[in-house]
Order: C-alpha cells, then sequence, then structure tokens
C-alpha cells in the first residue's frame, strides 16, 4: 500500500520541520556567554566537546548497526536524534536551571551529556518505532531528563544533591529504565526474523564499540573544572575501561564453552566506562579497576544469559547501561566508607541513595508514560489499514518491516527481508 507509506513520510516530516522551525524562534531569545572565553583552560572544553559529540555521531550510532538491515536506521536515526536533541536540551536545560537562555561551550557539552540518556533509550527501541515516534521519545524523554536533573538532582545548585561527574545515574540509569519501560509498554514487535546479525554488521558494529571506548574518558571528565580532579578522573576511567575489556573477554570465552562472543565484546567491553562515572573523580586506579571488572562481569553475564527484558530490550541497554549504572550508583553511596580523601568525605552515602532510587523511579514512571503515548502514535501511524478487514487482509501484514531499512529509508533493493513481499 504505499498511499499508507508516503502518508507516514509526509506525518514525520512535517512535524520534524515544525519543530525545527519553533526552535529558530526560542533561538531569537538566546544570547552567548563569553565570560570566560578568554580563558585558555576553557578552550580545551571544545576538545571534550569533540570527544562527546564523536561518541553521539560515530560510538553510539555504528554500535546499533549490529542489526543486519537496519544499518541505516542506526546510522542515520542517531544522526537526528543528536542534532535535534541538542538543540531542544539546550534550550529545557538552560531555562530550568538559569532561568534565561544563554549558551557557551558547557551548554553544548551538557546537551550532549542529555542526548546520551535517549541514545541509551533508542537502542532499546530500534527497529521497533517509526520516525515519527522516535520524534517524540527525543522530545519527551528530554523533557524529563532535563527535570530530573534540574529540579530533583539539583545539578544547577550551589550544593547539588549528589555527585555523579561521568552521568551513571543521571545519564546511563535514567536512559536505561525509561528505554525499558517505554519498551516494556509499547511491548514487543509483530515479527523479529530481522533482529539479528551477521560478520559484516557485527564488524561495523565493533567500530561503534572502539569509538566509545577511546571518547569515554572525555564523556566521564569533560564536565569537571580542569585540574587535579579531572585529570583523576580520566586516568580512572581508563583503568576501568581497561579491567572491564580483559573481564568480558576472559569471561565469555569461559561461559560460552570455548568461542569468544561478539555480543558482549561490543558492548560489555564499555561496561566499566557506565559504572565508573559517579566516582571516577574520587577513587584510585585500584578502586577504578576494581569497579571496572565487577561492572564487566555483570555485563557479559547479562548477554550471555539475558536475565531480565529479553524480549523487548534490542540491545541489551539493561545489560550495558542498566545493571552497571546500578552498581555503580550503589558504589557512589558506599565510597565514604572506602575512601577518606576529602573529596570522597564530601560525598553524602543517604543523599546519593535517594538520588539513586528517586532517578530510577522517574524513568520508569516517565518511561511508561512514554510508551503510552507512542502506542497513540502507532495507532495514528496505522489508521490507514483500518479497510484491511473489509478486504479480508490482516492489517498487521500491512505494517512495514520492523528492523529493516526499507520500511523508512529509500535505499538499494538487497538489504535482507524476511517477507518475498514488503508492504510499506
Amino acid at each position: 500500500m504505499p498511499g499508507v507509506g508516503k502518508t507516514r513520510s509526509l506525518a514525520f516530516g512535517m512535524v520534524t520541520l515544525l519543530v525545527q522551525l519553533v526552535f529558530v524562534g526560542i533561538l531569537y531569545d538566546s544570547k552567548l556567554d563569553l565570560q570566560e572565553a578568554a580563558d585558555t583552560d576553557k578552550s580545551s572544553v571544545y576538545n571534550y566537546y569533540v570527544g562527546v559529540a564523536l561518541m553521539m555521531f560515530v560510538g553510539f550510532g555504528y554500535l546499533m548497526t549490529f542489526l543486519k538491515a537496519y544499518g541505516l536506521g542506526a546510522v542515520g536515526f542517531t544522526m537526528l536524534i543528536t542534532c535535534m536533541g541538542v538543540e531542544w536540551s539546550m534550550i529545557l536545560e538552560s531555562y530550568m536551571g538559569k532561568g534565561e537562555f544563554t549558551i557557551d561551550f558547557m551548554s553544548l557539552l551538557n546537551a550532549n551529556f542529555a542526548v546520551a540518556s535517549v541514545l541509551i533509550s533508542f537502542g532499546g527501541l530500534i527497529g521497533k518505532v517509526s520516525p515519527l515516534q522516535i520524534v517524540v521519545v527525543v522530545l519527551f524523554e528530554l523533557a524529563c531528563y532535563c527535570a530530573n536533573k534540574v529540579y530533583f538532582l539539583k545539578q544547577y545548585d550551589s550544593s547539588p544533591l549528589i555527585a555523579d561527574c561521568g552521568g551513571t545515574i543521571i545519564i546511563h540509569v535514567f536512559g536505561a529504565y525509561f528505554g525499558l519501560a517505554a519498551c516494556k509498554v509499547l511491548g514487543p514487535p509483530d515479527r523479529d526474523k530481522l533482529n539479528a546479525a551477521n560478520y559484516t554488521s557485527d564488524l561495523f558494529s565493533l567500530i561503534g564499540t572502539v569509538f566509545l571506548w577511546l571518547f569515554w574518558p572525555s564523556f566521564v571528565a569533560g564536565g569537571l573544572p580542569s585540574g587535579p580532579g579531572q585529570t583523576t578522573a580520566l586516568i580512572n576511567t581508563v583503568f576501568a575501561l581497561l579491567a572491564s575489556t580483559v573481564v568480558t573477554f576472559g569471561l565469555t570465552q569461559i561461559m560460552e564453552g570455548g568461542k569468544i562472543s561478539t555480543v558482549p565484546i561490543q558492548n560489555a567491553t564499555l561496561a566499566g566506562g557506565v559504572a565508573i562515572g559517579a566516582t571516577a573523580n574520587l577513587v584510585d586506579p585500584f578502586g577504578a579497576c576494581v569497579i571496572g571488572g565487577i561492572a564487566g562481569l555483570l555485563s557479559t553475564w547479562g548477554f550471555i544469559t539475558s536475565p531480565m527484558f529479553g524480549s523487548v530490550d534490542t540491545c541489551g541497554i539493561h545489560n550495558l547501561h542498566g545493571m552497571p549504572g546500578l552498581f555503580g550508583g550503589i558504589f557512589s553511596v558506599l565510597v565514604p566508607h572506602f575512601y577518606k580523601t576529602k573529596a570522597a568525605s564530601a560525598i553524602t552515602p543517604h543523599d546519593q541513595l535517594i538520588g539513586l532510587a528517586g532517578t530510577l523511579a522517574i524513568a520508569l514512571v516517565s518511561g511508561a508514560i512514554c510508551g503510552a503515548l507512542l502506542r497513540i502514535v502507532d495507532a495514528a501511524e496505522s489508521s490507514g489499514t483500518a479497510g484491511a478487514n473489509m478486504l479480508g487482509m490482516n492489517p498487521d501484514d500491512m505494517k512495514p518491516e520492523p528492523f529493516s531499512d526499507a520500511a523508512h529509508w529509500d535505499c538499494a533493493d538487497d538489504i535482507p527481508k524476511s517477507q518475498a513481499t514488503l508492504m510499506i
């Protein structure tokens, strides 16, 4: 039914252009904050921004190309989410946190941190949602993310509720469980034959893993002021990643009975970077290695055994971001008992626990609401199939094939298909 596909494309395009027009109108009220432009140390923020932006565009995008028929969607929709999300999160976080729309390099950096939470959630939804639904996720999730960061976790106050320089709680726990709750409400796809990898797609996915691995220290330490704390966070993040990588390779070979499984290598090798974020500037290299190793173990075990959310979690975000994020958050509650430094002693365990539990609850509730919104959008988009029963056809057979670029992209005809005829 060509008409159905055309209607969907027009709806997405019109909404996307309308959203950008609104952003442009809001930018009329913006101001550049150049007070620290002459500070040479602050110019290094741009280098961190570039590193974090590479993680968004290349790292997350190519990490999700493991789907054999969804490479364009993985990289292309990641680009859309990042560009739309950076604009929207700058607007929201600036107004919520500062009361006005002022822009500096830290605004760009914080906006990319915010987008990371959406890309984490997208890892659970990828292949099952339309472009229009993706726009809904970006707009709704970033509003919830910024509200949680500013109003509940009080990250713009002089005394924030929690310490979390690398976003273990703020970004990873929120993004993972928002996405999982949305996935659960949205439900599994009607068909999942294309929810699989092949040799080429796995190889492209490893490119994303390498980019994320290399630039993860920038993600964790980029928001810290230059000095000993930032250097400590950079070094500790590298040690955590080293440990999780080695543990993942070793444990995968043992648990898989002699061969190295691709999926944990693509994902669990990064678990150390997820878990270390809350305490990267507080621990020593020994602690970073222990945290990274345990995170790698948890993540590898999750990917091989698929204990939870396996039916709805496309990329395994529970295993890479959820469990390691919770572990890193719990360790941040305990860190004053292990380290007696001035920085570690400033942590308030009670507040860290409240921040972790509250963020988890907010993510689950807001994610479930988002899932309900996605179901409404899906019903609206599928309204063109209403007459199918009158013709003796199954309306589900007229929906785009899940996990296939052919559903939404004008692409080559040689991509894998699970059906002889793909009706869009």
